[in-house]
């Protein structure tokens, strides 16, 4: 029997998985311990992007113990927390950095923006309109109302209409007794719509 045979490169047999978690991730940091760092954990400050590489026990007894702000003073913790709410970037006053703001070239890139932003600020929006259905059209029709007519407007013109064809206001006449049923009718169903 050879060793060396391919026989034995086709073989596959599991791997222990500390083995192979040991082999891919380097040793943890910690003294004394030999099992894979495989969790980061930062140097600290004046060492930034620079890691430990700890196993899970050590790095949760690092996390605990570990101060970003430790050697520094309170109004040196101050200056920090004030300077990271710009990301410790350079700011300026108000009015002072113009030639920033409006570019190399003097051209203000964001005029236009603003332009365009007060302009649609001064437009007057005007509701979305339902869109009418064919009763609703109808009874607007029977009383005579464009279709953008609403609730004074409609309740106005009934009362109108109502004087106008009730039979005692024509003298006990009753053939317009079917109109006013009409208007009743529509005004009824406009009252449902919601359209007062």
């Amino acid at each position: 029997m050879k060793l060396d045979s391919k026989l034995f490169d086709s073989i596959r047999v599991k791997p222990d998985k500390e083995r192979v978690a040991q082999d891919r991730h380097p040793v943890c940091d910690h003294p004394g311990c030999q099992r894979p760092g495989m969790h980061r954990a930062p140097k600290g400050r004046e060492r930034e992007g620079q890691y430990f590489n700890f196993c899970v026990d050590h790095v949760r007894e690092y996390n605990k113990s570990y101060n970003y702000f430790i050697g520094m003073g309170d109004d040196d913790v101050r200056t920090y927390q004030k300077d990271s709410l710009t990301g410790h970037r350079p700011t300026w006053k108000m009015g002072v950095n113009r030639q920033a703001a409006d570019g190399p070239d003097g051209f203000d890139a964001r005029a236009s923006m603003r332009g365009n932003a007060q302009r649609r600020a001064e437009q007057v929006r005007r509701p979305r309109q339902r869109k009418l259905l064919t009763l609703e059209k109808r009874s607007l029709d029977v009383l005579n109302l464009p279709y953008t007519a609403r609730g004074d407007e409609i309740k106005a013109r009934y009362k109108e209409l109502v004087k106008l064809n009730h039979p005692d206001a024509n003298g006990g006449d009753r053939s317009s007794e079917d109109r006013l049923r009409e208007i009743i009718q529509a005004y009824n169903v406009l009252k449902k719509a919601g359209f007062l």
